[in-house]
């Protein structure tokens, strides 16, 4: 199957800082291009780190209020985050207010993967990169819905392309495919279980694809069957082992 790539819905006009971008021109950045936050690059357009709003808020957070009365010892400072906070609270520089190192994606990666990515490490964002770990891009959680977008009919066609006729090698009307604003539903019998199985498993990693309706029969019950004595052929095989 095919997937979209990151690079077909990333934002190629980056808006980023250097290390030693002054803390007030990255607020204005921020603030001028209607953003939550941007990378950190060198001399060489490599993602050195990240740099977001909180990043900012931290910093005027921990700047000390000159009114109050000075405190001699926070214990506080004695965890990581603690001294994370302590030197953003001093920092006047991007280099110094990042977060690194910076959590990537490259623009060949699909649009699963970088979701996966995002929800993992809770971020919106992702800076892209080229082959040669320069910044190329960055993407979103909104880029990333895009692929939500896609046209039943775009999506049913590749349902029956490949996973009915390219994976399972069955007559394209052999079962009924039908898909409304994402959902598909699979209806139709099957020579063995582990065939539905495969179906539906390889057609919920489409791309758009909201849900799968399993309404599959099967003919024989091959569960009880290993994977390598089971007469599949093609990419059939691969997916049968990994269920």
């Amino acid at each position: 199957m095919k997937h979209n790539k990151v690079g077909s819905v990333m934002t190629t006009d980056v808006v980023r800082a250097e290390y030693g971008t002054p803390f007030k021109e990255v607020a204005r950045l921020l603030g001028d291009h209607r953003i939550s936050g941007l990378p950190v690059v060198d001399d060489d357009e490599r993602v050195i780190g990240v740099l977001s709003e909180t990043d900012l808020m931290v910093r005027q957070a921990e700047t000390p209020d000159p009114y109050e009365p000075k405190k001699r010892f926070r214990f506080d400072r004695l965890t990581r985050a603690g001294r994370e906070r302590a030197v953003q609270a001093r920092a006047r520089t991007a280099g110094r207010l990042m977060t690194a190192p910076p959590i990537t994606v490259h623009a060949d990666d699909t649009i699963v993967e970088a979701a996966r990515t995002m929800a993992q490490h809770h971020i919106e964002r992702l800076p892209v990169l080229d082959e040669e770990h320069r910044l190329v891009g960055i993407v979103t959680r909104r880029d990333l819905l895009q692929v939500f977008l896609r046209p039943d009919a775009e999506i049913r066609a590749e349902v029956v392309d490949e996973v009915l006729a390219r994976a399972l090698w069955l007559p394209p009307r052999s079962i009924t495919v039908s898909v409304t604003e994402g959902v598909v539903t699979l209806m139709g019998q099957m020579e063995r279980k582990s065939e539905t199985e495969i179906a539906v498993s390889m057609t919920r990693r489409i791309d758009g694809v909201v849900a799968v309706v399993d309404k599959l029969t099967h003919r024989l019950d091959d569960s009880h069957v290993r994977p390598d004595a089971q007469a599949l052929h093609g990419i059939a095989d691969d997916w049968l082992r990994k269920l």
